[in-house]
């Protein structure tokens, strides 16, 4: 199984970035996937996740802003993140699920490397 996340960089303040996952070696269609994030000094915390049946859900920090999607013919997930804040800088991981509660990293089965978002103000 291989997650690769791709799409961060460094943006201003108010800006915004697309994050995706691309995945093989699954069942892309049967699993759910997360997102979440870890900034310095602090652990990986829940920012968004989506259901196999496309249900969504948001931490209260990003919710209006953030926008979770997936494309099962391609296998891929992705994470819009609009009107980005300084306190969105972290590095963002993609990881898949069987099941279980999709906000906590314990429900997750597989894990991307990270991808990098800077938000200068």
């Amino acid at each position: 199984v291989q997650l690769q996340a791709c799409g961060g960089g460094l943006v201003q303040a108010g800006s915004s970035l697309k994050l995706s996952c691309a995945a093989s070696g699954l069942n892309f269609g049967r699993m759910h996937w997360g997102w979440f994030r870890e900034a310095p000094g602090k652990g990986r915390r829940f920012v968004a996740a989506i259901e196999r049946t496309d249900r969504t859900w948001y931490s209260d920090s990003v919710q209006g802003r953030f926008t979770a999607s997936r494309d099962n013919a391609e296998n891929t997930v992705t994470l819009q993140m609009d009107n980005l804040e300084p306190g969105d800088t972290a590095v963002y991981y993609c990881a898949a699920s069987f099941s279980g509660n999709l906000h906590i990293t314990e429900s997750y089965d597989y894990w991307g490397q990270g991808t990098l978002v800077t938000v200068s103000s």
